[in-house]
């Protein structure tokens, strides 16, 4: 029996999570594209930028960012910086089915915290309150029929579905949770600039955003707990590994293999989350959906380690954000998506 094909939008298709998104929708059982604009490099055939979709996308070419161009599409997927995905989201809605948006746009439910932690004052407090928070592992119930979806960051993927299970069986002190996480380079986005350029990045490692990166609030919304985080660029082009540490709650009885239970009754039924005794690696998650956890609880110094790996660009971003949509649409979750990573 065939299945019902959905259009698919994608605004923004020219940076990296655009292409990741483009390489996804060409997989997808069921999802058509119909449109993929890049204002910056409208009129380039996509394959000139990125040729590893030649086979797939031989004659597309960036069109411009036009949001009437999405009229009718079953999904939009915004690949825009955060203004602009504020300014076009109200000019899509009841115009398309869902809009699943990758920037940070919609991902607070507190409107002052935009000021400090991303420079511009939000406007539209009323769909902060009505998007969806597109982390199916911990929001599949309010999903299921979404319009609009605010996609997760990606640091913050990492370390919720390490320490949120912790939280949730009352394991962890939630006053003091450090996070201290490494991101490949494409983190930080195609255009040009000195901080990503390879002469900058390559045989270096240094820690950005001290105490005040723009994910810590998005973060301490989705654990539920106080977090100290500290991100560092490596040289790599894809990935997270995330170490996090907490303190036991108080009067609890703490394990390694209470920990380690916790996680694996957290995510016994989830398709895209790995819980193993050995420590993941980045590269065990290269291209796939997948994200590979760990836990330890060090009796010397009273310390509750969590681990996750996962690809930035895939369950950090478009592969979550496709994984969301999946599950707004009500269709197979895993649909388009893949758990097992590229290797060597």
């Amino acid at each position: 029996m065939s299945q019902r094909t959905h259009s698919v939008a994608i605004l923004g298709a020219s940076g990296y999570t655009g292409a990741e998104l483009l390489r996804l929708v060409a997989h997808h059982p069921t999802f058509e594209l119909v449109v993929a604009t890049g204002d910056t490099q409208a009129g380039a055939p996509v394959s000139s930028l990125y040729p590893s979709l030649a086979a797939r996308y031989r004659d597309l070419v960036f069109a411009p960012n036009d949001p009437s161009a999405c009229d009718g599409a079953d999904i939009v997927f915004l690949g825009l910086p955060h203004e602009a995905s504020l300014e076009i989201v109200p000019q899509l809605q009841g115009k398309v089915g869902c809009i699943v948006d990758l920037s940070a746009a919609f991902r607070l439910k507190d409107a002052s915290a935009y000021p400090e932690y991303y420079g511009f004052a939000h406007d539209r407090p009323d769909l902060l309150s009505t998007a969806v928070y597109g982390l199916p592992e911990r929001h599949r119930d309010s999903l299921a029929g979404a319009t609009l979806v605010a996609t997760p960051g990606c640091y913050v993927t990492a370390a919720t579905l390490a320490v949120a299970p912790l939280v949730d069986a009352g394991l962890i002190d939630t006053s003091s949770v450090i996070v201290d996480a490494a991101s490949g380079v494409s983190g930080a986005g195609r255009a040009p600039k000195h901080t990503n350029l390879f002469c900058t990045v390559d045989e270096d490692v240094n820690a950005y955003g001290l105490l005040n990166h723009r994910h810590t609030p998005e973060m301490q919304e989705q654990i539920g707990a106080t977090v100290l985080f500290t991100p560092h660029l490596v040289p790599m082009n894809r990935g997270i590994l995330a170490t996090c540490y907490a303190r036991p709650s108080a009067g609890t009885s703490v394990s390694t293999p209470v920990v380690m239970d916790a996680l694996l009754s957290a995510y016994a039924n989830e398709p895209f989350v790995v819980v193993r005794d050995e420590p993941p690696s980045t590269k065990a998650t290269l291209g796939s959906n997948a994200v590979h956890l760990t836990a330890r609880y060090d009796e010397r110094t009273g310390t509750v380690v969590v681990i996750s790996a996962l690809d930035n660009l895939c369950k950090g971003a478009s592969g979550g954000a496709v994984q969301a949509a999946n599950v707004a649409l009500g269709i197979d979750e895993t649909s388009g998506l893949t758990a097992v990573g590229v290797y060597p």
